[in-house]
């Protein structure tokens, strides 16, 4: 019971860390920009091809600081030319833009990658065990893993509390207005964040792609618990998005690693509204539990955990 409470934790801040590297940016740019970017994965995917890309020609290392780089470069172009020019038309236009755009990336993932699972390997130098525990061992680039997206956190943190340029970001979040008024150019601000969220989720699929499968679904398979993450937390809350994306990891990773059903806690006789429901384990249902956690949360809290607007 030790060894699973342990290696589930560290397994789940893991998951809440990589779903904070990616909703963070996304939390941002809704905040300054009032846009829900439905692409936002697809540069979590982009990250992890880049990186593949790069690592099998010059290596791991020099794709783990271009590949984010040049992600982010492509959002900021995304934004300059494409989302600028919607944003007087309305959100819905910018939503549909986005939306198309993801189809539009995983099209092109699957032209110069194709359709089936790249070979994107753990580099050598991160190949081996961290420790061992009860007789089970924990990869060490899973530990790498871990403190590359809490220094993330803690550079995003720092950044935007401590330095000019952060507080300059801040302003434009809640008063674009009076921050154009003392002279800043407040549309290169939006594309430069833009372009910074855009990049760490390219980070987080740099660093998730080895541990992961790299395929094409893979932004489609994210995409969705990464609005889960964004809604529970609050929408325009950084905060609430840290909380919530360690919510959701823990809870989905213990409720993965438990078999247990009602059936084995209250008995084999099932009431009858429940019926096939009480042989389930809570592993099987570990894939909707974030979704209950949302409607839960819309029902009884619209704003999220931290959030100070309405979904």
């Amino acid at each position: 019971m030790l060894q699973l409470i342990i290696f589930s934790t560290l397994n789940g801040v893991l998951y809440g860390m990589l779903l904070f590297m990616m909703a963070s940016g996304l939390t941002l740019i809704f905040s300054m920009m009032g846009v829900l970017n439905f692409a936002h994965a697809s540069f979590y995917m982009v990250g992890a091809y880049f990186g593949f890309e790069i690592s099998r020609r010059i290596g791991f290392w020099p794709g783990f600081f271009i590949a984010p780089i040049a992600v982010g470069a492509i959002g900021a172009l995304v934004e300059r030319y494409g989302l600028r020019r919607l944003h007087r038309l309305g959100h819905v236009s910018e939503l549909l833009f986005t939306f198309g755009l993801a189809f539009v990336i995983e099209e092109l993932v699957q032209i110069f990658w194709g359709k089936l699972p790249v070979d994107y390997r753990v580099p050598p130098s991160l190949d081996f065990v961290a420790f061992r525990l009860f007789d089970t061992t924990y990869p060490a680039y899973r530990m790498f893993m871990l403190l590359t997206a809490v220094a993330m956190f803690a550079a995003l943190l720092a950044g935007l509390t401590r330095t000019r340029v952060g507080i300059i970001i801040q302003a434009a979040l809640t008063h674009p207005d009076m921050v154009a008024m003392l002279g800043h150019d407040v549309p290169k601000i939006f594309m430069l964040v833009f372009g910074a969220g855009a990049g760490l989720a390219g980070l987080a699929g740099v660093i998730a792609g080895p541990a992961l499968v790299t395929q094409p679904s893979m932004a489609a398979s994210l995409g969705p618990i990464l609005f889960v993450v964004i809604v529970v937390g609050g929408l325009g809350s950084l905060g609430g998005a840290f909380v919530a994306s360690l919510l959701i990891g823990l809870v989905q990773t213990f409720a993965v690693a438990m078999n247990t059903s009602l059936a084995a806690i209250f008995g084999s006789a099932a009431p009858p509204f429940l019926g096939d429901l009480w042989q389930v384990t809570v592993a099987e249902l570990a894939p909707i539990i974030p979704y209950v956690l949302l409607v839960l949360m819309l029902i009884v809290r619209p704003t999220g955990l931290m959030g100070t607007r309405e979904t």
